[in-house]
């Protein structure tokens, strides 16, 4: 028994000393340049029931940034890492319908994990997930009615910024990044960032962002110890016209 016991203590010594040498990456992402006006929604404005839902007025912002240009809604992703997506075990992310907008516009989440949708909204919408048709990910259209049960998801496949949309209201849009691993992050409203317990190793860390930089990833080479790791971006901004 003692000569079993041993061999059982070994593998769980290699996983302990493993998780004790993860680090952390932190960092901040700025966008280079000066981001263009928000665009007033109209057509929510216009709309019936959707309308006096706002009392302020509604504007499309398809750059946030802070007063340091921190910008928010960056994708982070790692290339090369050799963890697995966490998939149904991972916490659900939730999207929300409040006055006929989607929020948060910009998500992320691994492959088989739950996407719920909710509508506290007293119109009806329909959640309709448009992959792009080459990432094998099941485009499926849902309407749910106003309070209604909530709607989940699950994508099988890693994508960039699949769209949802709802077909009742036009501009109403979120995007969703899909990964294969539990190593991303989303950045806050003051641009910055953290993944955490990130494997020892070299990595191709991926910054992207829907607009900046032409919506294409920015990359950088980095080597997390257990010290962690940092890794700053400057993203580019629209050519001034």
């Amino acid at each position: 028994m003692k000569m079993y016991s041993r061999f059982f203590v070994v593998p769980a010594l290699i996983a302990g000393l493993q998780a004790a040498s993860a680090g952390d990456i932190t960092g901040k992402v700025t966008l280079n340049g000066n981001p263009p006006p928000d665009q007033v929604n109209d057509l929510i404005k216009a709309d019936p029931n959707c309308g006096p839902l706002h009392k302020d007025v509604v504007k499309i912002q398809f750059y946030v940034v802070d007063a340091n240009k921190g910008l928010k809604d960056t994708i982070i992703t790692l290339k090369g890492v050799a963890g697995k997506s966490t998939g149904e075990a991972a916490p659900a992310v939730v999207l929300d319908q409040t006055g006929c907008i989607y929020t948060p516009t910009i998500l992320a989440l691994q492959t088989g994990q739950k996407l719920v949708v909710k509508n506290p909204d007293p119109v009806m919408h329909t959640v309709h997930p448009a992959p792009n048709p080459d990432s094998g990910n099941k485009e499926v259209n849902k309407s749910q009615m106003p309070n209604g049960p909530d709607i989940s998801f699950t994508f099988a496949n890693p994508e960039r910024f699949l769209k949802i949309k709802c077909d009742v209201h036009p501009w109403m849009l979120s995007w969703v990044t899909v990964v294969d691993n539990p190593y991303f992050a989303i950045t806050g409203a003051d641009g910055s960032f953290k993944i955490a317990n990130v494997p020892p190793g070299k990595y191709t860390i991926e910054a992207t962002h829907r607009k900046a930089s032409g919506g294409k990833p920015v990359t950088k080479e980095i080597e997390v110890t257990a010290a962690g790791a940092t890794a700053d971006f400057s993203l580019d901004g629209p050519k001034a016209q």
